[in-house]
């Protein structure tokens, strides 16, 4: 399926860029929403991207590099991170723009007004994570029980699904995944990886579905057959790139490499994220920081961000109709004070 970017009208006029200032996408993938920031910012602007996915950001490069080439200009920054990096990563590369200095130093009082004027997350997996059935995300194609974004590191679906005790097992699969029968699904795992562990996507997938009713339990009554794994690969791709862990500290970073007035983007997909992003920002939105039992202030806090968006921005149904992969996605937009 081709990749098609999320939202993406709505993330660039809420971001409100204009010419020559910097913005940073946090999640690169195919280059989709980078491509129209570029055309935004333009020649004289400076985009900054980070994917830990060394494929999806070599593609990236290609595709950027073209639009790059085609207004002369020399305005991006790729950088192969996790973006839990994405300040001292940011800093670092703005710095050594700025100076030349080969290993810059970055203090905090030099970082006063921020360095940035807008961030960009998408926390969507991109098309090929689930379209390439040897990246071992998808449930639906044979493939290697993998699920890393970035190969450089050691921890995979496989030693998870192999190698973890039962009740972490079960505990990770109701964590993550939010899913009911996470109990079940880890006594079968553990009982059935004793006589032969699993190797493929589709031999787990095939015997968690095996295991559940025929009628699969919906959630609402509007709701849609999804398949019965759907939940324990979403835990186990949680855990493998430790991703709710990851988007806590680079949220706190982002905030710290604003300029005031910069607006942060988080596009999610699911009740996770979107819970994490949601308080994050309501946090730091809020005037009293106080516990609530105190009868009066004391903190004398201010709020760090004005919330541009009260309630997340969903796709239309124009949009799911053509890109069924947004029906999940939430859009969160804050403005720095």
């Amino acid at each position: 399926m081709e990749h098609i970017s999320v939202l993406k009208d709505d993330v660039c006029k809420l971001l409100n860029l204009k010419g020559g200032e910097v913005v940073v996408d946090a999640t690169l993938g195919l280059g989709g929403h980078s491509s129209v920031l570029l055309e935004i910012i333009g020649s004289k602007g400076l985009l900054i991207g980070f994917d830990q996915d060394e494929v999806n950001l070599k593609e990236a490069k290609k595709r950027l590099k073209g639009i790059e080439k085609a207004k002369g200009a020399k305005n991006i920054i790729f950088i192969h991170d996790n973006f839990r990096s994405l300040k001292n990563r940011a800093e670092e590369s703005l710095k050594k723009r700025t100076t030349g200095v080969k290993k810059p130093s970055c203090k905090k009082s030099e970082l006063k007004d921020g360095l940035v004027d807008a961030i960009l997350f998408d926390l969507g997996i991109s098309s090929p994570h689930v379209d390439e059935a040897e990246r071992g995300f998808s449930f639906m194609k044979e493939g290697p029980l993998d699920m890393r974004y970035s190969k450089t590191q050691k921890l995979t679906a496989w030693d998870i699904v192999n190698a973890y005790r039962e009740k972490d097992l079960a505990d990770l699969i109701y964590l993550y995944g939010e899913e009911r029968f996470s109990r079940r699904i880890a006594k079968m795992i553990c009982e059935r990886r004793k006589e032969k562990k699993f190797e493929t996507t589709k031999e787990l997938a095939d015997a968690i579905e095996r295991i559940f009713p025929k009628k699969f339990p919906k959630k609402g009554k509007k709701a849609k057959f999804h398949h019965p794994a759907t939940q324990t690969f979403q835990a186990l791709r949680i855990a493998v790139n430790d991703e709710l862990n990851a988007l806590k500290e680079a949220l706190d970073g982002s905030i710290d490499i604003l300029k005031k007035g910069g607006r942060v983007a988080v596009i999610s997909y699911h009740s996770l994220e979107d819970r994490i992003v949601k308080h994050f920002f309501k946090e730091l939105a809020r005037d009293c920081i106080c516990p609530k039992e105190v009868l009066k202030c004391e903190c004398r806090g201010k709020p760090v961000i004005e919330l541009i968006t009260k309630k997340p921005i969903v796709p239309s149904d124009k949009e799911i109709s053509e890109n069924p992969r947004a029906r999940s996605a939430k859009l969160r937009v804050v403005k720095k004070l």
